[in-house]
């Protein structure tokens, strides 16, 4: 070989072995980004984790919150509102009722004909969009209502009867009787101007009465209190009600002598249903990430409703993005095309959940959502794989959180099997009470991996044993037809007494 062969062979030799070594500090980056992504889900998961210990620290604080709660007003992050209602439908309830349930940008309005024995004989719903314009005042929005529900009952009744009138306002409310109550605030991304402070049932019912209608409100209550009340007709071993969907509140009956903040209340029952308000529950024992901390400084109401922040399904997908957006910021596991992660909100929950429900082996429907609604084309699968653990790891965290916040109330009330005694032979135990508590919501009743976390949670807090006496029942539509029961109950056209609590 001449010189300029040799020269032309070692020049190549120089140029394969710079591409190679380019090839390897390119792969050993890549390995480099790919190990902070998978370093970043660690983090993260570890930063989530909820054992058996801590979350019975967490039952523990919400006992004692709503002990707080219960003392007096402004003791606690948990309101503990009065409702008023002393007294819950048990199937002797008759004839026809109307409800309004107002819980965000649409309400509904509801005829509900009841027969003896818990029978719903005949229900008709309607639901309205609220118009962007009419959110501007209370008179606006009030008036829309009452003439909305005007047109309804011309349509299913047509005649003009004094009828008992349920309303649901799903919003946090100071109550002052069962049929009245004033905004302490809204929630959920809800508002109007001018509505706080107001008597909620008097904004109502003067618009009722500018619309010629003959009817009022006769119970005021939230979406929670209206879920037990369904689920207390029929069942009476009812004595709680949680919501998780977009938004979470759960309520319970309490003895009235135990609610401190109003002492010498009476109750013909001896009871009464709390408002927990338990979205704005807050302790330092729940597992708080650097993205909750994110997520809370971006949200209107900035250091509230810390629980609802982390179990309910407004915000869940937005967690993960989140996480997701670190991650394209931090590795390259999306390439190039992650800018739609940078958008606030843009993954919402029922995203999160298709896809952590995704059990295709090449997990066709997470790819889809990614290309599809996140415009990120071309994720390899161990990419997806790493999609689908974050969602994961945001479910399990808010259903077992849910669960722990269940078995508050049930600790509260003395049945988590905690106050079983021994005999005087010291080997049995007094025997749990049947406990049921109504649930609605859209995690728990269209998410399955959720309900499968939270109802495994429960075992692993109560043990085989106790759990066995929990049943949690799903209660379709209790803040409508809840109401309209309530407002049977507590309408002055029926006999005194009301039904057992």
């Amino acid at each position: 070989m001449g010189r300029a062969g040799f020269g032309v062979a070692a020049g190549c030799a120089a140029a394969t072995c710079a591409i190679a070594a380019v090839l390897v500090a390119r792969r050993a980056a890549a390995r480099a980004r790919w190990r902070r992504a998978v370093a970043l889900l660690q983090e993260f998961e570890e930063g989530c984790a909820t054992p058996p210990a801590r979350l019975r620290q967490v039952v523990d604080a919400m006992v004692v919150e709503m002990h707080a709660g219960l003392a007096s007003d402004g003791g606690s992050k948990l309101k503990m509102l009065l409702t008023f209602v002393d007294a819950l439908p048990n199937g002797d309830e008759e004839g026809v009722y109307y409800a309004i349930d107002l819980g965000g940008t649409s309400f509904r309005v509801l005829r509900v004909e009841v027969g003896a024995g818990s029978e719903i004989a005949n229900q008709k719903v309607e639901i309205q969009a609220i118009p962007e314009e009419l959110m501007g005042t209370s008179e606006d929005l009030f008036n829309f209502v009452a003439s909305t529900l005007k047109n309804f009952i011309e349509r299913e009744d047509g005649k003009d009867e004094q009828k008992a009138l349920g309303f649901t306002f799903s919003f946090p409310v100071r109550q002052n009787s069962v049929s009245s109550g004033s905004l302490i605030r809204w929630t959920k991304g809800f508002s109007v101007g001018d509505t706080v402070g107001k008597d909620v049932a008097q904004c109502l019912d003067e618009a009722l009465a500018r619309c010629g209608l003959n009817i009022r409100v006769t119970a005021l209550v939230n979406d929670t209190v209206g879920t037990l009340a369904l689920g207390h007709y029929y069942d009476e071993d009812t004595v709680a009600a949680v919501i998780i969907g977009d938004g979470t509140n759960a309520c319970y009956v309490e003895r009235t002598d135990a609610i401190i903040k109003c002492q010498g209340l009476l109750t013909n029952s001896g009871g009464m249903v709390v408002n927990m308000e338990w979205g704005n529950f807050w302790s330092s024992h729940l597992p708080r990430t650097p993205y909750d901390i994110s997520l809370d400084d971006e949200t209107q109401n900035r250091n509230d409703q810390g629980f609802e922040k982390m179990i309910s399904a407004m915000y869940l997908g937005e967690i993960a993005r989140l996480v997701l957006h670190r991650m394209a910021q931090e590795s390259d596991v999306f390439g190039d095309d992650a800018d739609s992660l940078s958008t606030p909100f843009i993954l919402s929950t029922p995203f999160l959940a298709a896809m952590r429900e995704d059990d295709s082996p090449d997990l066709s429907e997470v790819r889809r959502i990614l290309q599809e609604h996140l415009k990120i084309p071309s994720a390899p699968l161990k990419t997806r794989r790493l999609v689908v653990k974050i969602c994961d790891i945001v479910t399990h965290r808010a259903a077992r959180l849910a669960a722990a916040g269940i078995v508050g109330i049930l600790k509260k009330l003395g049945r988590d099997g905690s106050a079983g005694v021994a005999s005087s032979s010291g080997r049995t135990r007094d025997q749990p009470k049947r406990t049921v508590v109504a649930i609605e919501g859209s995690l728990y009743q269209a998410y399955p991996v959720f309900k499968e976390y939270l109802d495994e949670a429960l075992v692993e807090i109560l043990g085989e044993e106790v759990v066995r006496t929990v049943t949690l029942r799903v209660t379709e539509d209790g803040p409508g037809t809840g109401a309209a029961l309530l407002a049977a109950v507590h309408s002055s056209n029926r006999q005194q007494g009301g039904g057992s609590i």
